[in-house]
């Protein structure tokens, strides 16, 4: 029998890679702990409904859904706001609001494999839920900003690009498209299709090659003082004023060089309702490595009261593939602090001693089987050990042990504790 391949889209983590992998999740959970955040989880799979009353029966092409064995129309999770929407309505009014909660979900969708994007991706969620606050906001951008500089990134090798869903329904509004329905995909793949596409699309929709100039040229604007000088009515002030206001507060934050004005950002979901962000490679030669917004209705639209929210994800895929090109991931090869090795292949000693070590906290490994000390040498070297420490030694003091510091080549004895104090 031929041994099936690799599903399409997946990845296979051998030891080296969940190195890299665990680097990524440790980052990520330090980060949203230092920032208050509490972690949660759901189910890996929800019922199909979950994900068509927020997103339409248009979703189900993008998702892996199967009918179990009671009938029951199932899919695997393609994001988690949906089940965190759910976990917000089953609690209701018990859970404490405002909260803050972080989770690191496993997340498929079917659609095409390709560079950053495949069928199978872990992502790091942040949601403040119960407040409309732009400091809900700014709390989020601000943890962005602080995460990717906890993975080295600097100030310039990224940006927050801000735009805001309600400031661009009232600018539809004044320019005269009612239904915009049709529009918010379009505008959606702007950057993607190309103007000529886009005024073709927009034309379709039902805009005229006057509002669609107009729209273009709104979300081509590059600060918010050329966006004021476009708009009129005081609901869109209002909105713009949100926007404002927010990035007064991230300068405050300290996190202001890594933000910027983009309109163009438009986020594809039905459901926000204001601010939206996408954190891009600062030449944008990658997809976004992470998106988000405000959706105050989500709970509403899924059966529930209406509870205010904002959150992002942000993928493993492409801050991997940032984090390579910029020469910042760790070393996927194993570390330990010691190797216990025996030059009579003492067995009973070597777990003995092992043992002490782990209990004072240390990552230790020994050889599984009797043999010659080079090849114990060539273990504890392949593992990546610090200290390699002898337990049959003949120029140990009594009760103490010989060493050895691989990184230097230095050999030395002394008790366990004196041991256990080296630094290599």
């Amino acid at each position: 029998m031929q041994t099936p391949p690799l599903p399409k889209g997946t990845r296979d983590f051998y030891p080296e890679s969940m190195r890299i992998q665990n680097y990524i999740f440790d980052t990520w959970r330090k980060a949203a702990l230092r920032f208050g955040y509490e972690e949660y989880e759901g189910p890996m799979f929800e019922h199909l409904e979950l994900y068509t009353g927020k997103s339409g029966d248009e979703i189900v092409s993008q998702l892996y859904d199967f009918m179990d064995k009671g009938d029951r129309h199932i899919a695997l999770r393609p994001e988690m706001t949906p089940t965190l929407a759910r976990l917000v309505i089953q609690k209701g009014n018990s859970l404490r609001k405002p909260f803050k909660w972080f989770s690191l979900p496993r997340l498929f969708r079917y659609e095409k494999a390709q560079k950053g994007r495949l069928r199978e991706f872990f992502q790091l969620n942040l949601d403040i839920i119960g407040t409309e606050s732009i400091y809900a906001e700014a709390d989020l951008l601000s943890a962005i900003a602080s995460m990717l500089k906890d993975f080295g990134l600097k100030a310039d090798d990224f940006c927050i690009g801000v735009s805001s869903r309600k400031l661009l329904n009232v600018f539809l509004a004044e320019i005269g498209v009612a239904d915009t329905s049709k529009v918010y995909p379009v505008l959606d793949r702007r950057l993607k299709i190309g103007k000529d596409d886009f005024y073709a699309e927009l034309a379709a929709a039902g805009l005229s090659a006057e509002q669609t100039k107009k729209l273009d040229d709104f979300m081509d604007s590059k600060g918010i003082d050329e966006v004021a000088s476009k708009i009129s009515s005081e609901e869109s002030k209002a909105a713009l004023d949100e926007i404002r206001h927010l990035f007064k507060t991230l300068e405050a934050a300290g996190v202001a060089e890594s933000v910027a004005l983009d309109l163009s950002i438009v986020r594809g979901l039905a459901y926000y309702t204001g601010i939206v962000f996408e954190v891009y490679d600062k030449g944008k030669s990658m997809r976004a490595i992470a998106g988000g917004g405000r959706y105050d209705s989500l709970t509403e639209k899924l059966g529930g009261q209406k509870v205010p929210g904002v959150g992002f994800g942000m993928g493993d895929v492409v801050l991997a593939n940032l984090l390579e090109e910029r020469g910042l991931l760790p070393s996927s090869k194993q570390s330990l602090d010691f190797f216990v090795a025996s030059f009579a292949n003492d067995m009973d000693k070597v777990f003995q001693v092992a043992s002490e070590l782990r209990s004072r906290g240390f990552n230790v490994s020994h050889p599984l089987a009797p043999a010659k000390l080079g090849k114990q040498m060539e273990q504890a070297n392949a593992q990546g050990a610090k200290i390699v420490v002898y337990v049959d030694g003949d120029k140990a003091p009594a009760g103490g042990f010989e060493y050895k510091i691989l990184t230097t080549g230095t050999p030395g004895a002394g008790s366990l504790e004196e041991i256990a104090q080296i630094k290599a």
